[in-house]
C-alpha cells in the first residue's frame, strides 16, 4: 500500500497508548467520575482527532508553512489551556459513583484539537509513512482509521485505569497525592511536547 499500514500502527499504538495529554485527561476523567459515566467523554476524546486528521491530510499543513507564527500562537494557547486544566485537576477530589455530571461527547471531542501531541503525530504519519504520490484520500482515510481503531481500544483503559485506581484511593490520605500527580503528569507531557520534540 501507499501507506505503511504495519509499521504505523506499531507507530500509533506506541503514541495512543503512553502518556500525553489527552490519556491524563482520561485517566482523570475516569478516576472522578467512573468508565461508565464518562464513556461519551471517551467517545468525544476519540472522534475529536479526525477534526485534525482530515484538515492536516487535505494540505493545512501548507498553511503552517505560510503562516508559521499562527501554528505557534495555537500550540502555546493549547498548551496553556490544557495547563489550566491540570490545575483544576489537582484541586479537586474523587467522587466516583456520586450524582455529579461527567463531561460529556462535546467536551471529549475538542481535547485533540487542543492537544499538541496530537497534531505532531499525525503530522509524522502523513510526512513519514505515506509514500509520495499517494491518493490524498487513500492516505488520509487509512491514517484516520489507523488512529480510531487504537484509541477505541486504548482510550476506555486508560479511563478504566482511572477508574481502579479512584476506588482504591477514594477517601484516604493518598487521594490529595494522585490528584496532584495526575496533574504534574498532564502538565509534564505538555512540556514535554513542547520543548522536547515528543509526538503524539
Amino acid at each position: 500500500m501507499s501507506v505503511a499500514v504495519t509499521s504505523f500502527a506499531v507507530f500509533a499504538a506506541s503514541q495512543v497508548g503512553t502518556p500525553g495529554p489527552a490519556n491524563m485527561a482520561l485517566m482523570t476523567t475516569g478516576a472522578r467520575y467512573g468508565l461508565r459515566a464518562a464513556l461519551p467523554f471517551v467517545a468525544g476524546v476519540a472522534l475529536g482527532k479526525q477534526l485534525i486528521i482530515w484538515p492536516i491530510g487535505y494540505g493545512l499543513m501548507g498553511l503552517a508553512d505560510s503562516v508559521p507564527m499562527l501554528f505557534t500562537v495555537l500550540k502555546y494557547a493549547s498548551a496553556a489551556y490544557i495547563i489550566w486544566l491540570a490545575w483544576r485537576v489537582a484541586n479537586s477530589r474523587l467522587s466516583v459513583g456520586e450524582a455529579s455530571v461527567a463531561p460529556g461527547f462535546l467536551a471529549g471531542l475538542i481535547v485533540h484539537p487542543l492537544n499538541p501531541k496530537a497534531w505532531g503525530m499525525i503530522t509524522a504519519g502523513f510526512t513519514a509513512f505515506t509514500a509520495p504520490g499517494t491518493p490524498t484520500f487513500e492516505a488520509t482515510l487509512t491514517i484516520a482509521l489507523i488512529l480510531l481503531g487504537m484509541q477505541l481500544v486504548l482510550h476506555p483503559l486508560w479511563t478504566f485505569a482511572g477508574e481502579r485506581i479512584a476506588s482504591a484511593l477514594s477517601g484516604t490520605a493518598a487521594e490529595r497525592y494522585l490528584m496532584w500527580s495526575l496533574a504534574a503528569l498532564t502538565v509534564l507531557s505538555v512540556l514535554f511536547v513542547l520543548f522536547g520534540g515528543g509526538t503524539k
